[in-house]
């Protein structure tokens, strides 16, 4: 077979009909500029051709997916790609189910769990006798496989005292995905949805005022009418006029839930509720929100405008465990199912060795097979830096990063070989300190026989690849090329190639003579207790670049957004409700806190950096303003990818339409009537400088400030997306495509762009997350600049460039989960690195030795 991969000719976006060999059954690390190519070489061109290919081979129709513009590819596997996309959006998934530990554990408490007997106390083990269990298994499947269900609801448990029989337990009783499991209140959910009573009513305000919120008079009117008649008909007098904090508990039952709810009625008993409106007959406000939710919810239009009026909050029959009483009873080895399940998986796994030594019989026990294969899935997830997560974890929760290496860890127990296996940034979210961890797992899945190919920027990965190829030299059109291809003293001799200069310590950060000082004030956090955080008190310095990191799982953004910026949002919308995770002062000392996650801008392929930045709005009204769009009489809608009139009405403004395929994940294809155009013909004839707006909307960042230079309403918004090193994005791409970098940085983008003379507190969460160190020295630079107007930001980060750069860092340690929450030290970086426990402090260390090298001209790779 050939040793290499043997790409010719690749066009595909930005790429300039490049030609590469990339070796097989190695480490290859893919690097270059923040849009300079990677991710159209790696996904758009190498794994859209296995993709076809794979179809092809199958005998199907392949012409749903679209053949990447390349002359050929020689020496392809097939492949499975691990990207950045949260593909599972089920409340109901968690760590365990997904990693299939769960099942595991569910077989273990199913047959060797113990509970009391009802008759006697006694405890009783198991669910069946010995005899379901066949000598021999060929495998841990053919153990799951055998154990069937039908077997466990004809048999019985038998108390050994007593010999009172009890029901069999079976592994749907363990599942909360099951009637026989699930906690009857929340179904197997672990909150319930409640009102929100404050976004429902001001209960400052009467009835007759719109104390119901989006009410106007006439229907405040007329539901006071029904509510007298219902007090007239109950014998009460039900008061309109009166705010609704001073209504007694039969009034508030009557307006909340109405006549015919058991709330209600238990003030009236043997009362029949009235039959018509005119009597007093009334659905109550709360009730008819549950309903319009059952009846609508699964419309995801009318869900987002209704969910606003909901809250979750913990079940209060299961307290959050999901499971019913008697499934929490059944015990193994001290611990109940969802004990074990909410135990970090470090402890699981002392855990589970313990009762592979207490509980069950040797290694001739069956069971030893199954407590085997979780040791082993436990111990991978903790090599790639997740042993801080426990089982009941829900994986909506998770970080994209987080997700990518449970992916990962289930690849390697696959044990595949002759796969090309692609990831997108599998370090994202991990503190430098477990990296070897994850290159371990990497090199694992190379030694099995197989291609590695990573897009990543992280140093010690580039470092550790076994082969690089830098793509750039530049971004956009400036991108797209081969720079150079080797190891890192290759790239070092290449002076094209920003990669190679990071390396040689000619491109780096400049570290700054002087900390800043600050302006003396501060946020003074104390007694916070929220997850894993034991009773932290902290101080955040305003006036400076502030830096929170430490190992995955410390407690970094349970403290950021949990805690302050929670507290910020209840002290600015001055509400009552009482900051329950921590004692925050200092408000006073900002004028506004605003928040940066890395959740999506958007949630369609209609939705861009474009449109969420309001950039696109000063196009279209550019576009509408021209002589070519008035007489057709165009308006500024009809430039909208989002709204009827405009657009290609096949695939909604889209540009594409979605096919499903029957045995592959559904697959994005060109509009057979647009062609990817969004629009109408006549829509695509007005033009701008030669430009139509779909063209417009092809342009990148860069691009469009050439374009529209002599429009400052647009200009000086591309500008800020410049300067923050999103000069590449396309206008167009579509927010489901950005990463949850990209995604942040287009955020702070829309906040920069406004003007503002008041302090602000800036909080963002990893911004340097798809940045090539080139790309972070422009990153910092830019929040040099917001603290060096007046602000303040804080950051969670463990990109080293970041670490020595601050003025201020809070490390939290000194592991993850459990034995996290706690802060190792507040200073400057110089002062960090002395810190003996802290993992952190011996990086900070390490880098600050680096950079005073560089400085001298001894830099070694």
């Amino acid at each position: 077979m050939n040793d290499w991969i043997k790409i010719q000719g690749a066009r595909e976006n930005n790429l300039k009909n490049i030609s590469l060999s990339i070796p097989r059954n190695k480490l290859v690390v893919l690097t270059g500029l923040s849009g300079s190519g990677k991710s159209t070489l790696a996904m758009n061109t190498l794994q859209q051709e296995c993709q076809r290919q794979y179809m092809d081979s199958l005998g199907m129709i392949s012409d749903f997916i679209h053949k990447p513009k390349v002359d050929s590819i020689e020496g392809l596997s097939p492949s499975i790609c691990i990207d950045q996309r949260h593909t599972n959006r089920n409340p109901r998934s968690t760590v365990g189910t997904t990693t299939d530990l769960y099942t595991l554990l569910r077989i273990l408490f199913t047959k060797s769990g113990e509970r009391a007997c009802p008759n006697c106390g006694s405890q009783v083990k198991g669910s069946s006798s010995a005899d379901i269990w066949q000598e021999n298994y060929e495998s841990i499947e053919t153990e799951i496989q055998d154990l069937p269900m039908s077997y466990s609801d004809e048999g019985k448990a038998v108390c050994l005292e007593c010999s009172h029989e009890l029901r069999a337990l079976t592994m749907s009783h363990f599942s909360f995905n099951k009637p026989e499991g699930a906690c009857p209140v929340c179904m197997g959910l672990g909150v319930e949805r409640k009102p929100n009573l404050q976004e429902i009513f001001d209960d400052s305000l009467s009835l007759k005022q719109c104390a119901l919120k989006g009410s106007n008079p006439h229907g405040a009117q007329l539901m006071a009418d029904n509510l007298v008649a219902a007090g007239n008909y109950y014998g009460f007098v039900f008061d309109p006029d009166k705010p609704l904090r001073d209504l007694g508990t039969v009034e508030r039952d009557l307006l909340y839930f109405g006549v015919y709810s058991q709330r209600f009625i238990r003030h009236f008993p043997g009362k029949t509720p009235p039959t018509y409106a005119a009597e007093g007959r009334f659905e109550g406000i709360l009730t008819n929100l549950e309903r319009r939710y059952k009846e609508r919810g699964h419309e995801s239009d009318y869900r987002e405008k209704i969910e606003k009026f909901f809250h979750l909050q913990e079940c209060s029959d299961c307290h959050g465990t999901k499971l019913n009483a008697d499934s929490r009873a059944v015990t193994l080895a001290g611990k109940s199912i969802t004990e074990a399940s909410a135990m970090p998986l470090f402890h699981l796994l002392g855990w589970l060795r313990k009762v592979s030594a207490q509980q069950l019989g040797g290694s001739q026990d069956p069971l030893m097979n199954i407590v085997s294969e979780m040791e082993k899935k436990l111990a991978r997830l903790i090599e790639v830096g997740v042993g801080y997560l426990s089982l009941d974890r829900s994986t909506v929760s998770l970080s994209l990063g987080e997700m990518q290496r449970f992916k990962l860890v289930s690849l390697i127990g696959a044990s595949l070989t002759g796969v090309l296996y692609i990831l997108d940034e599998p370090t994202i979210g991990l503190h430098p300190i477990d990296t070897e961890g994850l290159l371990r797992v990497l090199r694992q899945l190379r030694d099995l026989g197989n291609t590695v190919l990573v897009i990543e920027h992280d140093p010690d990965v580039m470092r550790a690849a076994d082969y690089l190829i830098d793509i750039g030299p530049g971004a956009g059109k400036q991108g797209g090329e081969v720079v150079a291809a080797g190891s890192v003293q290759q790239l070092i001799q290449c002076s094209r190639s920003w990669t190679g200069q990071y390396f040689a310590g000619k491109d780096t950060v400049v570290l700054p003579e002087q900390r800043r000082r600050g302006n003396g004030k501060c946020i003074e956090i104390t007694y916070a207790n929220r997850h894993n955080l034991k009773d932290v008190s902290v101080n955040i310095p305003l006036g400076k670049l502030v830096v929170l990191t430490g190992v995955s799982g410390s407690g970094k953004s349970t403290l950021m957004f949990d805690v302050l910026a929670r507290s910020a949002q209840l002290h600015f919308t001055q509400s009552t409700e009482t900051d329950a995770y921590a004692v925050v002062k200092g408000w006073e000392n900002v004028h506004k806190v605003i928040s940066f996650d890395q959740s999506p801008i958007g949630q369609t392929a209609r939705s861009n950096a474009a449109t969420y930045t309001d950039v696109y709005t000063a196009i279209r009204n550019i576009f509408a303003a021209l002589p070519e769009a008035k007489m057709r009489n165009l308006q500024a809608k009809h430039f909208s990818c989002n709204v009827p009139g405009g657009r290609c009405e096949r695939c909604q403004g889209a540009g594409l339409v979605q096919v499903n395929l029957q045995f592959l994940p559904s697959v994005e294809t060109p509009c057979p009537v647009c062609r990817t155009k969004r629009f109408k013909p006549e829509i695509l004839d007005v033009k701008y400088k030669n430009h139509s707006i779909s063209d417009v909307l092809a342009c990148s960042v860069k691009e469009g400030m050439e374009l529209f230079a002599d429009e400052p309403s647009v200009y000086n918004k591309l500008d800020v997306m410049c300067r923050i090193g999103l000069d590449y994005l396309i206008l167009g791409q579509p927010a489901t495509t950005l990463s949850g970098g990209e995604a942040q940085r287009v955020k702070l983008a829309r906040e920069l762009s406004k003007s503002s003379r008041h302090h602000t507190l800036y909080l963002l969460d990893e911004p340097t997350t798809g940045l090539h160190p080139h790309d972070v020295i422009k990153l910092i630079d830019m929040l040099g600049q917001l603290v060096d107007s007046g602000n303040s930001v804080v950051v969670i980060e463990h990109n080293t460039d970041v670490l020595v750069m601050a003025d201020w860092i809070i490390d939290m340690g000194p592991e993850g989960g459990l034995e996290g929450g706690q802060v190792l030290g507040e200073s400057t970086p110089e002062n960090i690195a002395e810190i003996r426990n802290s993992k952190t402090g011996r990086i900070v260390n390490q880098l600050l030795n680096q950079y005073q090298q560089n400085l001298e001209g001894e830099y070694t790779c």
